[in-house]
């Protein structure tokens, strides 16, 4: 049997998604023009499944920098995004003002995160999801965004799964993305209990490297709409893409949607 620390270890990251030098190296290989082109996509399929209207609510936890946000305040929903890192609400806020939106960007930890407004929607996207040091985090979160929305209100949520993380399991890949040689690594934690990805970057001019490693916690579909359930949404789909897709072995993402 393992002790609580060396669960703990496991799972350890000193918080990296804190780290505002990571995100500066490391968020325009994540968010490179193919994640910005899918965006308006995603957005209209965010609004057509909580059957929101120009004047909707939606709260994006975990914004980043505005991919999402700025499409949907596009579409006329007034949008509030939550990051913990300032440099990207910066980088969201430019992203809004380019475009000639509003978003109201909030600096906070959605572990404990507080809203007195209430929305009619709210979106948790792009594998954002099942990083802190413990499921009992992950769930605050999970809770965070639940005391968020307006009774009836929607929550979707975007993430890899355990299902999908065995099924295109890959040591390791190498490419090239915004003037840098990236290489890839992962590797399974426990018994599936996570996915330690190591990413390692080479600019191409100055060939300076960079390394960080760091370990998504996975969870199985029905695990989390378990969890869903439990902490109180009165229902929770389970789809392979915003499309309504069966999650199956043809799904190639996880989509859930729950109703408050």
């Amino acid at each position: 049997m393992e002790t609580e620390k060396q669960e703990k270890e496991k799972f350890q990251k000193a918080e990296w998604f804190e780290n505002e030098e990571f995100w500066n190296n490391y968020g325009p290989i994540m968010f490179d023009s193919q994640r910005w082109a899918e965006a308006p996509g995603v957005a209209a399929a965010v609004q057509k499944i909580a059957g929101l209207k120009k004047g909707s609510s939606v709260l994006d936890a975990g914004c980043g920098p505005g991919r999402i946000s700025v499409e949907l305040a596009l579409l006329g929903m007034d949008v509030t995004g939550v990051d913990l890192m300032q440099n990207e609400l910066d980088a969201a806020a430019e992203s809004a003002t380019d475009e000639g939106v509003d978003l109201e960007l909030i600096k906070a930890d959605l572990r404990n995160f507080e809203s007195k407004k209430k929305f009619d929607a709210a979106i948790n996207l792009y594998t954002s999801f099942g990083y802190c040091d413990t499921v009992e985090e992950d769930i605050q979160i999970l809770k965070s965004i639940k005391n968020s929305l307006k009774k009836d209100g929607f929550f979707i949520l975007e993430n890899i799964s355990r299902e999908i993380a065995v099924q295109y399991f890959t040591p390791g890949e190498w490419f090239e993305r915004a003037g840098k040689t990236v290489l890839t690594e992962f590797s399974v934690v426990g018994a599936w209990e996570g996915l330690r990805s190591k990413w390692i970057l080479i600019d191409n001019k100055s060939g300076q490297r960079l390394e960080h490693e760091f370990v998504q916690r996975l969870y199985s579909a029905v695990e989390l709409k378990r969890i869903l359930l439990g902490i109180g949404f009165s229902s929770a789909e389970i789809y392979g893409d915003f499309e309504f897709s069966p999650y199956n072995e043809k799904a190639r993402t996880m989509v859930i949607v729950a109703r408050n």
